[in-house]
């Protein structure tokens, strides 16, 4: 794990912020993502159930970019939540949509529960393909409080 910035902490309120406009679901987690270009600009920006009632932040973001969009390869995505390591209902998860996007640099505000999948693996899966994974903990409540309703707790 590496050391956050200042911008972080910024980017992150961004996302929870946006997590906060998520219908409410009783299967899945309310987050927000927020991509930031290496010149310190938001890119795109997502939540969950945006557009799509299946449809996570890291992918609402990113579908808004074309695939390929070179500003992804300096980019920082930030999430609320963990970016998932697999899903029932499509074919990657989040955390292999980042990879494939080449975006290098992933900040996360809380690691995701065993609630729904047992053992998520996303932050490892980016890790060991070589992309820096930050993790805000000062921040863990506030994004958790949007998910209260799930009763979850770490």
């Amino acid at each position: 794990m590496s050391t956050p910035s200042a911008d972080d902490i910024t980017w992150m309120r961004r996302a929870i912020e946006l997590s906060h406009k998520c219908p409410p679901s009783e299967g899945a987690y309310s987050v927000g993502a927020v991509i930031v270009g290496k010149d310190g600009q938001a890119i795109a920006t997502g939540y969950s159930r945006e557009e799509d009632p299946k449809v996570h932040a890291e992918e609402s973001a990113l579908g808004k970019l074309s695939e390929g969009d070179e500003r992804l390869t300096g980019a920082t995505i930030y999430s609320t939540l963990e970016p998932c390591s697999e899903r029932a209902s499509r074919p990657l998860g989040c955390s292999q949509l980042i990879l494939k996007a080449g975006i290098p640099r992933v900040v996360i505000a809380w690691r995701e529960p065993s609630l729904f999948v047992a053992d998520c693996q996303g932050v490892e899966l980016l890790e060991q393909a070589g992309v820096e994974v930050v993790e805000l903990p000062e921040l863990a409540e506030e994004a958790r409080a949007v998910n209260a309703h799930l009763n979850v707790e770490s």
